[in-house]
């Protein structure tokens, strides 16, 4: 039996090439902005970095590479813990941050041991504001880059994103309090102005992260139109677990029904939603707006599951009532049972696209 290895094509090879360009430069960026600045002026911060400093202040305040072991010990620790929990494909596709960020700490720590040897002090020690806001800045971007390509950094992600998944606790809420936490534990070790500093830069990074990939309440709304509008649908019940909505609508040129699917999803799955349709349908038309807020099913209040042993047409849904629920499908995609979409005729009940 032969098995026949496709060649990837060009714009496959681009893909691939800036994902891992994102991954490198996100991860190298985030550790010089903790290595170069924030470490070795005396601040604090949260993360695994935050951790790292907090042995360090435990131990030997002097001996900078305990931040580097702590960091390598703790990532891969919460990474065997999510690949338990969360799968092989998370596995996947964290073991890049997992091991590339500590390294890179590694590597800048060694960099900055040169610097001081050189010009005798730290970047920025004579002005503790620039480096705190060099380090937000550099921290924030380049974790950003590696979210905004669908990469994790790994680290104190992990935890959120299992809470996420049996407690369905959001991701950004959890991860701000962990965050925070690992700031506030360090009062143990530091004065209480440089915990107020840790804050600071805290807040800082997700404004900064917000300019790349942004995160926190605000979601997505995305509209598709695409003729394979089925297929799009079955893997957003299906696999993302999200609502959708079907628009009737008219394509202004041709004049021809289409379905438009809109849905609401968080800022880390809109990464996963825009490669999951463009793998379906690589002409679709794709438009994101922000959303300020979002109340309902699935965001402000608990997902209800229809049960998948009963075969559910669409008029069994309670849409008049003005319900969204969220829908198990199995693979067959079920016509709407009220009307056809070949039925729909009539311009003034028809969105224009």
């Amino acid at each position: 039996m032969k098995f026949e290895i496709k060649k990837p094509t060009w714009k496959q090879v681009r893909k691939f090439i800036y994902y891992i360009l994102m991954v490198l430069a996100g991860n190298a960026i985030a550790a010089a902005a903790s290595t170069l600045f924030i470490i070795p002026n005396g601040f604090v911060m949260g993360g695994t970095t935050g951790l790292g400093i907090f042995v360090r202040n435990l131990v030997d305040e002097q001996n900078e590479w305990l931040v580097s072991f702590t960091v390598y010990g703790v990532n891969i620790g919460l990474f065997l813990i999510g690949a338990f929990f969360l799968g092989k494909k998370f596995a996947f596709a964290t073991l890049a941050g997992t091991l590339l960020y500590p390294s890179f700490v590694s590597l800048f720590t060694y960099i900055n041991e040169l610097y001081v040897a050189a010009h005798g002090q730290p970047i920025a020690a004579d002005d503790p504001w620039l480096a705190i806001i060099c380090g937000s800045f550099m921290f924030g971007i380049g974790i950003g880059c590696a979210v905004r390509v669908g990469a994790s950094t790994g680290g104190t992600d992990i935890p959120p994103l299992i809470l996420h998944k049996f407690f369905n606790i959001p991701v950004a809420l959890s991860l701000w309090v962990l965050d925070l936490t690992i700031v506030l534990i360090q009062m143990v070790a530091v004065p209480l102005d440089t915990v107020l500093y840790g804050f600071v830069i805290t807040l800082l990074s997700s404004v900064f992260l917000d300019l790349v990939s942004p995160i926190g309440q605000r979601k997505r709304q995305v509209q598709i139109v695409s003729s394979k509008w089925k297929e799009i649908r079955t893997m957003i019940l299906n696999d993302m677990h999200r609502g959708i909505t079907l628009l009737h609508a008219r394509t202004g040129f041709l004049q021809e029904e289409r379905y438009v699917i809109m849905t609401v999803v968080s800022n880390r799955e809109l990464v996963r939603l825009r490669n999951s349709v463009q793998a379906i349908d690589p002409e679709a038309f794709f438009t994101v707006c922000v959303v300020s807020e979002v109340r309902g099913r699935g965001f402000s209040s608990e997902k209800i599951w229809l049960p998948l042993s009963e075969e559910r047409d669409v008029s069994d849904f309670p849409v008049n009532a003005g319900s969204n629920l969220p829908v198990k499908l199995d693979a067959q995609v079920i016509e709407p049972a009220s009307q056809n979409l070949e039925e729909v005729k009539d311009p003034e009940t028809s969105s224009k696209s």
